[in-house]
């Protein structure tokens, strides 16, 4: 189990994260990125998940710049509730936002950002903007394409549902003609939260291969 811890970011903002930290000398650090659902059951238990196999994991709270604490579920009204916030992200904040999460724990050795539908594209943007990162990985970041033509500093793998109703397939080639050093994969079937075991669209096939992918590649760029 981890434990909250408070952050402060370059324009002095603070904001809350889950901290897991693993059991013994740890492989390395990963930033995990929220949902828009927030630091919820589901994000901290990523970040229990990455720790149990022996990555120190921080998830920072992007949404506190506008409303403080906030997690939910996945019921149709919590999803409509946390929709309601979408106007307010601003990404730039979250970026300075990602980097105070890395430099707590940046102690621990070679450091990854993962991140999850928006948090996809946000790791994809930690990736570009913030330097000192070995490996960012994306599930279902559709607003990547917005960000296409920037380049990320450390190798990137992604992950998207070939049935995400809310991101087409032709966007994901979009991605893949400008991303073309990153590794892409697809998943026939799989729909937008596939990898979320709390959802209604999880998909236990399609996100076991997508974490063997991911541990894999922090393996290899964490080392």
């Amino acid at each position: 189990m981890g434990t909250k811890v408070t952050l402060t970011t370059s324009d002095k903002h603070t904001l809350g994260a889950y901290r897991a930290d693993a059991a013994d000398k740890p492989k390395g650090g990963v930033v995990v990125i929220q949902e828009i659902f927030g630091v919820n059951h589901h994000i901290r238990e990523v970040c229990d998940r990455l720790a149990a196999n022996g990555y120190t994991a921080i998830a920072p709270a992007v949404f506190d710049r506008f409303v403080r604490d906030f997690e939910c579920g996945y019921t149709p009204d919590e999803v409509a509730h946390a929709r309601s916030y979408l106007g307010n992200i601003n990404w730039d904040h979250m970026v300075l936002d990602m980097a105070a999460a890395q430099a707590n724990i940046r102690s621990v050795g070679s450091l990854g950002v993962i991140g999850f539908c928006m948090g996809g594209t946000a790791s994809f943007l930690a990736a570009c903007r913030i330097p000192g990162f070995a490996a960012g990985v994306s599930f279902y970041g559709g607003a990547i394409a917005k960000f296409a033509d920037e380049k990320p500093k450390c190798p990137m793998q992604m992950h998207f549902g070939e049935d995400d109703q809310g991101i087409p397939m032709t966007v994901v080639e979009e991605i893949k003609q400008k991303q073309r050093p990153a590794e892409i994969y697809t998943y026939p079937g799989a729909p937008h939260g596939f990898a979320c075991d709390e959802r209604a669209s999880f998909r236990k096939e399609a996100s076991d291969l997508a974490w063997k992918r991911t541990y894999e590649f922090f393996a290899k760029h964490l080392a």
